[in-house]
């Protein structure tokens, strides 16, 4: 027997962890009776018919058992609720309040003695009140919202069980008019309980009761459809008397039928008033997100009596809840009504009271929210065109360019969905309509790929596109053409880059970072194809647009992105690119071309061997024309070529073939004053030797193969930082500019040589700034980058504004970073530590990142440069403070000394005039107290005390109350305790010298004043000495 009670017991033995209690010893379970206890568990637990003893299980423990054994004893125990419906509705009793937490069970004596409709309210407030020895010692985490899979296990399985238990009870005990009533009362009593485990938990069982009510009555519904449906067939049959009477059952079950429909209706009106009403705006989050969840089912599945406007307007208010999930279940409501064509007749008013909500939360805090009620408009634009206005897709159409890509490509599809319905599908009003129509900035890039998910198809069209820039330009309309062909250029150049690499964009989070074996196969397969297509259409593209550099720039790019094994290699056309940048010397054009032969140029590619062909002869076509210009005096030539020149690094060449440093250094040797080479010219002179020491600091592991090569490096380094450190002083702010960038980047590359330096071979020597360097960098950065809003120009827009702020970040890490490799000493960033918190906002995450990287290289230095930082601030501080600190503050003095003068002067007191007339120039001079010290208030104070002493001044008349208020602006509380005395033995020994009009008023005062304080004692309850 013992043996055979482990055995039956093993489900609840595994369930100790789930915090299921057996509630030994409770009335319920003693009074079960051994039909309903033992069938219902011999079939729970696969019907051990042949035990002895069976321990009975409660409904709370058979939700561990599964779906099947939980229909298995929802079914005795409807078998029992007939027999005895006292005990078994105590038993239902329990379960809800068990699954709350509670240690124990209903029992009958707490239903005893109460009318009906009073049992469920006092039973709700007993629970409350014992709440103590019944709700668990742990009932913060009651089963709901215990952590883990367990909590959202338990509340699956207990929403299985509220709809299981109705659909069992569908076809009897559900129209009792006692099960569901006294079950109603129950939850509606507990859902307004002050104890959060009752509140959340029956919530929960009503609002679920309720949807499977809903489930009922739409089954209801359709019954009784087909009941009249079968009522309208039999009335048109010749009427005899057996189809009389035929027709009659079928009359009267109809009306059965109606009346279920309409009691069942009346549940859910109970449940939705007594429950959901007062729910909704509950405290708990998790409470009105489960409301408004189950609000949008109802409205959505039994529309004929909840999607109306005195439902919907629930789900308009909570979309502004400052919860995400209740706004994020609002949202998806909404989606399933809006995506019901049949629904949206009913939903005008809504959408036209809300629209604008709707509209706003696209700009929702949380992503999901934002996604979610994108989609949203989405499907609202396509139900109707008019819903949404020019204006609303203006501003919703921004979002192609939003950060998140989830965001950016549902509204891709508004987009694409917005132009269909105008009727416009093809490429020219896709990729102009953000340009022209909407106006909205030119990053095509982002919105290819905003487009690349709803109209990827479209867009891999790359003969649809190619053909359009090709045709004859006669056929364009006229005004738009140019504009219009620069952007399909663009989004051709966007389109083939997202073939190849994928959704993959700097800036933009949310994509897919690991693409499945599919997603790999449909990449190659499309880069295949624009392979084949461009190599032979290029060349053509090129040659018409080759006058235009704004298309060329954007044409070069597009064999970054060929397929390398191509077989279709042998027809490459790629040396016709040298013809379009003999044109154009733009640094757009020119840094794309680089880019592009650097990817041609690779061993993997199958064209390599022309592409290096090509490049090689070009390049040194540039360099003998820029030796041939070098002695001419025609600058801007001149320039072209050096500039030509110096995009030579981005081609993936050594730029030592063609000795650029010896050719382009004697730039650098004479001033412009002096005859030498202009500031254009010395721009693009330092950006290209520093390219070219970069290329031989990186390169120096393979060209220096003996002394005198690293000898000749280091020189060049030398004159290249000799040279540069003058420019830092040049009058040019490019150049000044350039020539700081220069070094520092040289001098952080050469760093790291060193350490990547190979002992058994030849590397680069030793090079260290010189002392006059280091200042002249330190200077740079302390006149140009810490700069006040005073020293940029007001007229400036703000786009200037932070152009100029991105290049003083630029030059402000460029030098942290020589302190960071070692190149400069850790105290070199003192003077730029000390500007951390005046230029937190611009600078503060380099400076902060600066600090953190010097302290792992070596705290106690880093510890002694902050403490020396410390002291050169405050150093500074206190020189400015001896410098303008006093006389601001004397300057105040003086003002208020002034002002003082000026109410008091020539003033003498008569009965007529009691007060100076300017006596409220005083309210003004208050708000100069608080910049005094309180040693110069004092002073004030006296200065003031001097000019009122000769006046009888009456603080209580209305008259003197700026007086009264400039006084309390120069005095604390306790200090005019003792300047009213002070005045009182000031004034006393005046009286002598004064009128007898005088003597009379001040003994007026005085006795008053005394009057009032001894009233103000004896209202405190001091005792008078």
């Amino acid at each position: 027997n013992h043996s055979e009670d482990e055995l039956g017991n093993e489900n609840r033995k595994k369930s100790v962890r789930r915090r299921r209690r057996a509630h030994k010893g409770s009335e319920n379970v003693k009074r079960k009776s051994a039909k309903a206890g033992h069938s219902g568990v011999n079939r729970a637990r696969g019907g051990h018919g042949k035990q002895r003893h069976v321990e009975a299980v409660t409904l709370f423990e058979v939700i561990t058992m599964g779906r099947s054994a939980m229909q298995a004893v929802i079914d005795d125990w409807i078998e029992a609720y007939k027999t005895d419906k006292d005990s078994s509705l105590l038993d239902l009793i329990s379960f809800f309040i068990q699954c709350c937490g509670c240690k124990g069970v209903v029992t009958a004596e707490m239903c005893q003695g109460r009318q009906d409709s009073d049992i469920m309210s006092k039973m709700g407030e007993e629970l409350d009140e014992s709440r103590g020895p019944w709700i668990q010692s742990d009932s913060v985490e009651y089963p709901l919202i215990q952590p883990g899979p367990y909590g959202r296990w338990f509340t699956s399985e207990f929403c299985d069980f509220v709809s299981v238990l109705v659909a069992q009870c569908q076809h009897s005990i559900i129209f009792d008019s006692y099960l569901m009533n006294a079950l109603i009362s129950l939850l509606t009593e507990l859902s307004n309980s002050y104890v959060r485990a009752f509140r959340h938990t029956c919530t929960l069982a009503a609002v679920k009761l309720l949807s499977s009510l809903v489930g009922v009555a739409l089954s209801l519904s359709a019954s009784f459809e087909y009941s009249q449906k079968l009522y309208e067939v039999q009335k048109t049959k010749t009427k005899t008397m057996r189809q009389r009477s035929t027709l009659q059952l079928e009359r009267i079950q109809k009306k059965i039928t109606e009346e279920k429909r309409a009691e069942i209706e009346s549940m859910m009106g109970a449940i939705f008033k007594g429950v959901f009403l007062k729910r909704y705006c509950d405290v708990l989050p998790e409470i009105r997100s489960l409301c408004m969840e189950e609000l949008g089912l109802w409205m959505k599945l039994y529309s004929s009596a909840f999607l109306n406007d005195s439902y919907l307007k629930y789900m308009g208010w909570m979309m502004h809840d400052k919860i995400p999930d209740v706004r994020l279940k609002c949202v998806l409501g909404l989606q399933g009504l809006y995506g019901d064509p049949l629904l949206l007749p009913k939903l005008d008013l809504f959408t036209s009271r809300f629209k604008e909500r709707m509209i706003s939360m696209t700009l929702d805090k949380d992503n999901e929210v934002a996604v979610q009620t994108m989609k949203l408009l989405v499907l609202i634009s396509k139900s109707s065109d008019d819903v949404l206005s020019p204006e609303d897709y203006r501003q919703l159409l921004q979002f192609v360019y939003s950060s998140q890509r989830p965001l950016a490509a549902t509204a891709g599809e508004l987009l694409l969905s917005s132009e269909k319905q105008t009727g416009n599908s093809c490429f020219t009003n896709l990729a102009c309509v953000s340009v022209f129509r909407l106006q909205l900035h030119k990053h095509v890039v982002y919105l290819v790929d905003s487009l690349w998910d709803c109209g990827g198809a479209l867009l891999k069209d790359w003969p649809a596109l190619t053909s359009l820039l090709l045709q004859d330009a006669s056929l364009h309309t006229p005004g738009s053409s140019d504009a219009e062909e620069a952007v399909l250029v663009e989004v051709l150049v966007a389109s083939v880059r997202q073939a190849s690499e994928g959704p993959v964009l700097a800036g933009r989070s949310g994509a897919k970072k690991v693409m499945s074996a599919r997603e790999k196969k449909i990449l190659v397969d499309d880069c295949s194809k624009l392979t084949e297509h461009l190599l032979v259409v290029l060349p053509k593209l090129l040659s018409k647009f080759s006058s235009r550099c704004e298309i060329v720039a954007s044409l070069v790019k597009i064999p970054q992105y060929f397929l390398p094994e191509s077989p279709e290699a042998g027809n490459t056309q790629v040396p016709e690119m040298s013809t379009a940048l003999e044109l154009h010397s733009s640094s757009a054009v020119l840094e794309a071309a680089a880019r592009t032969f650097l990817s041609l140029c690779g061993e993997e590619t199958a064209w390599c061997s022309v592409a290096r062909t090509t490049r090689d002869s070009l390049v040194q076509r540039w360099v003998d024309r820029l030796t041939s210009l070098l002695n001419d005096s025609i600058q801007v030539r001149l320039r072209t070529r050096v500039k030509r020149v110096g995009n030579v690094r981005d081609g993936g060449m050594s730029c030592t073939g063609w000795n650029l440093f010896e050719l382009l250094s004697p730039l650098l040797s004479v001033e412009s004053s002096q005859g030498g080479a202009p500031p254009e010219v010395l721009l693009e002179g330092l950006q290209c030797l520093c390219y070219s020491m970069l290329w031989s600091l990186s390169t120096s592991s393979e060209t220096l193969t003996s002394r005198e090569k690293t000898v000749a490096q280091r020189l060049q380094l030398r004159f290249f930082c000799d040279r540069s450190h003058r420019c830092l002083s040049h009058s040019d702010p490019g150049v000044r500019q350039q020539a700081f960038l220069g070094v520092c980047d040289v001098l952080t590359a050469h760093c790291y040589q060193l350490h990547v330096w190979d002992p058994t071979s030849f590397g680069p020597l030793l090079y260290t700034p010189s002392p006059k360097l280091q200042r002249g960098l330190l200077s740079f950065v302390c006149m140009h980058v810490f700069v006040g809003p005073d020293c940029a120009s007001h007229e400036s827009s703000e786009v200037e504004k932070l152009e100029d702020l991105h290049k003083r970040r630029n030059a402000l890490a460029a030098y942290c970073k020589l302190i960071v490799h070692g190149v400069l000493e850790i105290s070199a960033a003192a003077e730029v530590f000390m500007y951390y918190m005046k230029y937190s906002n611009d600078f503060g995450d380099i400076i902060k990142e600066t600090m953190y990287r010097t302290r792992q290289m070596d705290k106690i230095q880093s510890a002694r440069t902050l403490v020396l930082s410390l002291q050169q601030l405050f150093t500074r501080l206190k020189r400015e403070h001896e410098s303008g600190g006093r006389c601001v503050c004397c300057l105040h003095i003086t003002m208020c000394r002034s002002g003082i003068e000026f109410v008091f002067q020539e003033f003498h007191q008569t009965p007529e005039t009691q007060t100076p007339p300017y006596l409220s120039y005083l309210m003004i001079l208050s708000e100069f107290s608080s910049k005094l010290l309180k040693q110069d208030k004092k002073t004030v104070f006296s200065y003031l005390q001097k000019h009122t002493a000769e006046h009888i001044t009456d603080l209580r008349e209305e008259c003197w109350q700026p007086l009264v208020y400039y006084r309390s602006s120069l005095l604390a509380a306790a200090e005019a305790e003792d300047a009213a005395s002070y005045v009182s033995s000031d004034r006393k020994q005046c009286v002598l010298n004064r009128s007898p009009f005088s003597k009379q008023k001040l003994e007026v005062w005085t006795g008053d004043l005394e009057e009032a304080s001894l009233c103000q004692t004896q209202l405190t309850g001091d005792v008078l000495p």
